[in-house]
């Protein structure tokens, strides 16, 4: 009797070993998400996110890895803030003078004249003399004049640009490049992609308001991506929230960079484009979201969205795939549109319950 009560004790041992060994073995291929915050990269914050089961943790610590190193390329190529980027050289040379830039380099530049003649000149790297004046007037306290602003926006553009297959040349001293509205698209893009061809199922690259997603969470949906309230910046309440399986995600607003003179805010996003509001700062909408299939994409609608309004839907490509919001006024005050694809993508729509806009339309909310 004590002989079968042992074997009995003994198999009950061995099945509580196996069951917790399985339990491990299942623990161990859980999804699960490991995530790493580069620093100091582009001027703003960074989240890397890779979806993986524990057995291969450090496989994705190592793809964050890559992926911030690829975040830290892009801005060595195409930073202004710093002055041994290509970009940075290529703003210093003197006219005629060829300056060779990386297929890098040139990919971004190409994206970004197109997207000039894409969004009717909306979108306009080349305007960074006025970026430069409107800095100059924050820090003097006084708005800058007419003469100033014609005189800035004559000192560049695309006319004075030629883009040639290893690098670029000017044909104007003073004409320039800033890249900020198309730079952290590109570069979430390219971190996320790192991500994919070491292995990554799922993960999120974000750098400051533009976020490339892919795959999808640890527990197989579709990542959330919250929308900040362009009004009250510092609650940690959404003002919408996405549920995006696969692109890119792009928010520009007026509500963290601005320049402040005689006591106004002053967006830090300037419309370029010729005619009776040419240099001055888009204020008239406080927040664009775009969604698209790529970061890039989003980042320079984004942009555009900014200066154009909801009007711009029109410009929307639709074999582009780009969704939009708007957010048009101010907090006492203020309108939401959007496109007919974006309300789909809303999980948690905003407090203005807007009807939604289909891309070519502009009915008011």
């Amino acid at each position: 009797m004590k002989h079968r009560i042992g074997q009995v004790v003994g198999w009950a041992v061995l099945a509580g070993i196996v069951a917790l060994l399985a339990a491990g073995m299942l623990r161990d291929r859980e999804p699960a998400l490991v995530v790493r915050s580069p620093v100091a990269v582009m001027g703003t914050d960074c989240t890397l996110q890779a979806v993986a089961p524990a057995r291969a943790a450090e496989r994705a610590r190592q793809a964050l890895a890559a992926a911030e190193s690829e975040l830290r390329r892009v801005e060595a190529r195409l930073s202004v803030k710093l002055d041994t980027t290509e970009i940075a050289h290529l703003n210093a040379a003197p006219a005629k003078e060829p300056v060779k830039l990386s297929p890098a380099s040139l990919e971004v530049l190409l994206a970004a004249r197109e997207a000039h003649r894409a969004t009717g000149g909306a979108f306009d790297v080349t305007c960074r003399p006025l970026i430069e004046l409107w800095k100059q007037a924050g820090r003097e306290g006084r708005l800058p004049t007419a003469d100033q602003i014609a005189q800035a926006r004559a000192q560049s553009s695309w006319a004075h640009i030629e883009l040639l297959p290893d690098g670029a040349v000017k044909t104007l001293d003073t004409a320039c490049v800033d890249l900020g509205g198309i730079a952290k698209g590109y570069a979430a893009d390219q971190a996320a992609e790192t991500m994919v061809q070491l292995g990554i199922q799922g993960g999120i690259a974000q750098a400051g308001g533009d976020t490339r997603c892919f795959g999808a969470r640890p527990d197989g949906q579709p990542w959330r991506i919250a929308v900040r309230d362009p009004f009250h910046p510092q609650t940690d309440q959404p003002f919408a929230t996405l549920r995006i399986r696969d692109g890119g995600v792009c928010t520009s607003g007026n509500y963290f960079r601005y320049v402040e003179i005689q006591g106004h805010r002053y967006s830090h996003i300037i419309d370029p484009r010729p005619g009776p509001t040419m240099g001055m700062p888009a204020d008239a909408v406080p927040s664009v979201t775009v969604v698209a299939p790529k970061a890039i994409t989003a980042d320079v609608w984004a942009t555009a969205l900014s200066v154009l309004g909801a009007e711009g839907f029109s410009l929307l490509p639709p074999e582009a795939h780009i969704e939009a919001m708007v957010v048009e006024g101010t907090a006492g005050n203020f309108r939401i549109r959007m496109t007919e694809g974006f309300a789909k993508l809303l999980e948690e729509a905003p407090a203005t319950q807007p009807a939604p806009v289909a891309a070519g339309g502009s009915e008011d909310h």
